[in-house]
């Protein structure tokens, strides 16, 4: 007999989904389609030379490091270069603060695995990013969204649902938000580390894009915000207390194929990380982790983060004009200071999902909003991006976009 496959599932299989962008995605592949749905930095700023360089050395220099079996935790130089970048940022930091992990998302699913039992609540934004919700809810979490505006989180609905329930963690991600690109304001990020003390509940804050600010002055990290509400944090050089998870990573900097990122977290969290993460995978691509260490302790990043800094502007500058001129005033967007996104909203009733297959005849591709919500909400708002193409072309996409929602609308 065959064995009878669906009958031996785990049930965790129920909680699991695919990715509605990476379906759309498929669709979005074809050369002569102009995709804004994929959240993919621009491959033209990879620093593909120094790259090249940092490999080249830690083949012929960091052989055993590079090429061998290593800690769980992270390369031990990579942990001590990141303590030392953390605490440059506001964070007193050192080597125990910092577990490496294969890409953010692997720690979205290493914090879960730690905290989320089936039923456990997790406070999200809303809307919010879909992997994220991905990793949770493969571990039976139960969702309360909390709405944003323009400044981020509502602290009032946001502390609302503290009183109301008792979320295992807040996930929030405060600069330039995947999908809306809205950034958390000042008063905002210090009323929402002072909620966390009080109330107990831990903040997972999800910092890929914070590097990425082409515009405005940089607000401090919900890290740094954090311990300093705790001296002894000051006086021991290390984030020995605290409420915050923080989660950085070089893909949106040198480059996602490395899958390279790191969590910042007291040191007995960060232990944790690191026991969750051995029945994983082990270890992070150990070459990965020493071309990233060469190449920040070098003193590359700075100048390759302002290169993505000035493209990424241009290009949202040619999306936000492109939109201004060609939508129709019903049609409302975000103007984000930073990141890879920007949030539509078209008038109520339309619906998104309903525009794909006019949008696909015109050769164009976005992201409907609805999946990035967990309460069946944002049926008329999509996101799109501008990393990944020249203005020319941005404009020419949002052209056809514009075409797609007048004929929707008419």
């Amino acid at each position: 007999m065959t064995t009878d496959w669906n009958a031996l599932y785990a049930r965790r299989l129920e909680w699991m989904t695919t990715s509605a962008i990476r379906e759309i995605l498929k669709v979005a592949q074809a050369p002569d389609v102009i995709s804004m749905a994929g959240g993919w930095p621009e491959a033209d700023l990879f620093p593909v030379e120094q790259l090249r360089e940092v490999g080249d050395y830690a083949m012929a220099h960091l052989t055993r490091e590079a090429l061998q079996y290593g800690l769980t935790e992270g390369l031990g130089a990579l942990r001590q270069t990141l303590a030392d970048y953390v605490t440059e940022g506001g964070t007193p930091a050192n080597i125990d603060n910092i577990a490496i992990t294969s890409g953010s998302q692997q720690a979205l699913d290493l914090m879960g695995r730690l905290f989320v039992d089936e039923g456990d609540a997790v406070l999200v934004e809303s809307p919010t990013f879909l992997g994220a919700l991905q990793s949770f809810k493969a571990y039976g979490a139960r969702f309360v969204p909390v709405p944003l505006d323009d400044d981020g989180v509502r602290i009032d609905a946001l502390e609302a649902a503290l009183r109301a329930e008792r979320p295992k963690f807040m996930y929030i991600l405060p600069n330039f938000q995947n999908p809306t690109g809205v950034t958390l304001s000042l008063e905002r990020r210090r009323r929402l580390v002072e909620l966390a003390a009080s109330h107990g509940v831990p903040i997972l804050e999800d910092d890929p894009y914070g590097q990425l600010r082409f515009e405005g002055e940089p607000l401090p990290s919900l890290l740094s915000l954090d311990a300093a509400l705790y001296p002894e944090n000051a006086a021991a050089g290390a984030y020995l207390r605290g409420n915050v998870v923080h989660l950085g990573t070089f893909s949106k900097t040198l480059a996602p194929g490395l899958r390279v990122a790191w969590a910042v977290a007291p040191p007995e969290i960060a232990r944790q990380f690191a026991m969750a993460k051995q029945g994983s995978d082990l270890h992070t691509n150990a070459l990965g982790q020493a071309m990233a260490n060469e190449f920040m302790c070098r003193g590359w990043l700075p100048a390759q983060v302002e290169r993505i800094r000035r493209t990424y502007l241009e290009r949202r500058n040619a999306m936000v004009e492109a939109m201004e001129e060609m939508f129709p005033p019903e049609v409302s967007f975000t103007r984000p200071q930073g990141g890879l996104f920007l949030w539509i909203t078209l008038p109520e009733g339309m619906d998104a999902v309903a525009l794909l297959p006019e949008a696909a005849k015109r050769k164009v591709a976005f992201v409907p909003g609805a999946p990035f919500y967990v309460d069946g909400k944002g049926q008329n708002t999509l996101r799109v991006t501008f990393a990944s193409m020249g203005p020319d072309l941005i404009r020419e996409g949002i052209r056809r976009m514009a075409e797609v929602i007048r004929d929707a609308m008419a």
